[in-house]
């Protein structure tokens, strides 16, 4: 049912494993160690068609400036004033959504959790036009406030899901307790309920962080121009009206990849604990 550890395989096994290790290693990251050298390349090296080889003089001071230089930081700064939001507002109302659909049993509750949840299995391509309908409809569209509410909207279904799978886990006697001492329901959520959810919190922080900030698809169909376009979205605007500069383009793509490897590593030890909590006794 399960598979053999690698410790107890033969030593031709292991001998293989630990060969092949590195080399997927090498493979997965292969596309990003691309992206870095074609950062410092000099923009002549694609002109000729020097991708692969040794560049012909390294720029990355003279590449990452001119990204700066331009309207790149307005863009990161764009990122983070929908990205923060979206998490603030995701993360608060799954909250209280999950506890609400994880501790009270009452008719109708698993109907509403499937309403929650049923968003995330239509495809987003099917959306496009109503959304974009809908946000023009509305004065949102080209906004960041029409993409943070979008986002909330869509990633409140996958938290709620997150939180109450999580809240049903923790041991209702607490609660119950809570209440047998005649303590208020909002002060159950908040002082009993609120602080054991902190590492389901901080995991559901960070993946909403990331999937947010790298969020492509609605950032190009609800916005346009650098006052509301994220920086996944404006690293197009490296494009030529003939062709791509590619060397300016790799310098913003590991610019605005930063934030969320960044935000991981701060939080990986909370991360970790609130994926793992409650997967062994």
């Amino acid at each position: 049912m399960f598979p053999k550890p690698i410790e107890k395989s033969s030593r031709t096994w292991q001998l293989g494993y630990q060969a092949l290790l590195p080399t997927v290693m090498l493979l997965w990251l292969a596309p990003l160690l691309a992206v870095a050298l074609f950062s410092i390349r000099p923009d002549s090296d694609f002109l000729i068609g020097n991708y692969w080889g040794w560049p012909s003089s390294f720029e990355m001071i003279k590449n990452y400036g001119m990204v700066f230089s331009s309207a790149m930081p307005r863009y990161i700064m764009n990122s983070f004033l929908i990205t923060i939001p979206t998490v603030v507002g995701a993360v608060t109302l799954s909250c209280m959504t999950g506890f609400a659909l994880g501790v009270y049993k009452f008719r109708g509750n698993l109907l509403i959790f499937f309403m929650f949840i049923a968003g995330n299995f239509v495809p987003f391509q099917i959306l496009m036009v109503p959304v974009r309908d809908l946000t023009l409809d509305m004065g949102l569209y080209n906004t960041k406030t029409g993409l943070v509410l979008f986002h909330i909207a869509f990633q409140t279904g996958f938290c709620t899901l997150f939180m109450r799978n999580f809240i049903k886990a923790l041991p209702h006697e607490l609660i119950e307790a809570a209440r047998v001492e005649g303590i208020a329901e909002w002060r159950i959520f908040w002082f009993v309920v609120l602080p054991l959810m902190k590492p389901a919190i901080a995991a559901l922080s960070v993946l909403i962080f990331t999937f947010i900030w790298n969020d492509y698809f609605w950032a190009i169909v609800l916005t346009q121009g650098e006052n509301a376009q994220p920086v996944t979205a404006g690293i197009t605007s490296f494009n030529a009206q003939f062709r791509a500069m590619y060397h300016l383009m790799s310098a913003g793509s590991i610019i605005a990849a930063l934030p969320p490897v960044l935000m991981f590593f701060l939080m990986q030890k909370h991360f970790i604990a609130g994926l793992t909590l409650g997967a062994v006794k």
